[in-house]
C-alpha cells in the first residue's frame, strides 16, 4: 500500500491485534510497507489469513495468528508461535476492541416518562445490562491489558520496544447512548499513560491513537442509510467534525508510523493523539 512517508522498520517484528478488521488491517499493511514483519492477530483466523496474504502479495512479510485477546492462554500460545517463527516482538498494536448493544441506551437523553414504559425494547439508563457493560469493558480494557502482558515480556528483557494502543474520541468527548464504550476507551487512555510511566525505565514507549469517526463494519449502519446518506446520528457527528467528513483508514497511517518509529518519536511516550478531523476541538458553536 502507499504510505505518506516511510520510517525504517527493517528487522522489526510487529504484532497487530484485531488485524483482520478494516482499520487494523490498514495499519498492518503500513507497517509491512516500511519493512516490518507483521503478525496479523485476530479472533478469526480466516480474516487474519486474508490480510497476511494481501501483505505477502504486495511483497511484504506477514504471519496470520489466531488469538483471543480475553484469554491469556490463547495469547501466550500466539506469542510462542510468533517468537518461534518470526522472533521476539518489537512493536505491539493493541487494535482489538468494539461495542455491544447491551451497553447502549435507546435514547440520547433520559425522559422520566420512559421509566413507566410500555415498550419492552426501550433501554433506559436503568435498564443497562451489567453483563453487557462488562463485556464492552473487558473487550477494550482487558483486551489491551492482557496482550500487553503476553506480548511484551521480551521487550522488557531486551530493554526496547513500543506499544501503541487504540483509544477513541469517546475518551475525550463521551458520546450519548454508549456509556460502556466511552468509559472503556477512557480507561484505555488512562492505562496508556500509566504504562508509559511504568515501562519507561525498561525502554518501552507506550502511546495511543484516538480515532474520530471512521466508517467500519461495526458502525456503518448507525451512521449511514442503505443509500449512503447520513442517519440523524451521522448528521450530528458530521456537523461537529470541522473537516466535514468521516475518516478513512489511511488517515491513521501517519500517526501510526510516527509513534512506532524510535527515530521519529524516540522521546514520545504517554500521549494520546486524536485523529478526528477537528471533532475534539469544536465546541459546537
Amino acid at each position: 500500500m502507499a504510505v505518506p512517508f516511510k520510517v525504517n522498520l527493517n528487522g522489526k517484528v510487529a504484532l497487530v491485534t484485531g488485524g483482520g478488521g478494516v482499520l487494523c488491517s490498514t495499519m498492518a499493511k503500513a507497517l509491512a510497507e516500511c519493512g516490518a514483519t507483521v503478525a496479523v492477530a485476530d479472533l478469526r483466523l480466516e480474516a487474519a489469513d486474508k490480510v497476511a496474504k494481501e501483505i505477502q502479495a504486495a511483497g511484504g512479510k506477514a504471519l496470520p495468528v489466531a488469538c483471543n485477546v480475553l484469554e491469556r492462554a490463547s495469547l501466550d500460545a500466539a506469542n510462542a508461535e510468533v517468537e518461534k517463527k518470526l522472533g521476539p516482538i518489537d512493536i505491539l498494536i493493541n487494535g482489538a476492541g468494539g461495542n455491544h448493544p447491551k451497553g447502549t441506551t435507546s435514547m440520547e437523553y433520559l425522559n422520566p416518562d420512559d421509566l413507566v414504559k410500555t415498550n419492552p425494547e426501550l433501554v433506559t439508563f436503568y435498564d443497562l445490562d451489567p453483563k453487557g457493560i462488562e463485556f464492552v469493558f473487558n473487550l477494550n480494557f482487558i483486551g489491551t491489558l492482557l496482550p500487553s502482558q503476553a506480548f511484551t515480556r521480551q521487550m522488557a528483557l531486551r530493554r526496547k520496544g513500543t506499544i501503541l494502543n487504540i483509544s477513541s474520541m469517546n475518551a475525550f468527548r463521551p458520546l450519548t447512548k454508549i456509556p460502556a464504550y466511552s468509559g472503556a476507551k477512557a480507561a484505555v487512555s488512562n492505562l496508556t499513560q500509566w504504562m508509559a510511566v511504568h515501562m519507561a525505565k525498561a525502554g518501552i514507549r507506550v502511546n495511543a491513537i484516538a480515532p474520530g469517526f471512521f466508517l467500519a463494519d461495526q458502525n456503518r449502519a448507525l451512521l449511514t442509510k442503505p443509500d449512503g446518506s447520513l442517519t440523524p446520528r451521522g448528521q450530528t457527528i458530521m456537523s461537529h467534525t470541522a473537516m466535514g467528513r468521516f475518516g478513512e483508514p489511511k488517515d491513521l497511517v501517519g500517526a501510526l508510523l510516527w509513534l512506532v518509529s524510535d527515530d521519529a518519536a524516540g522521546f514520545v511516550t504517554g500521549v494520546i493523539v486524536p485523529v478526528d478531523g477537528g471533532f475534539s476541538a469544536f465546541s459546537g458553536v
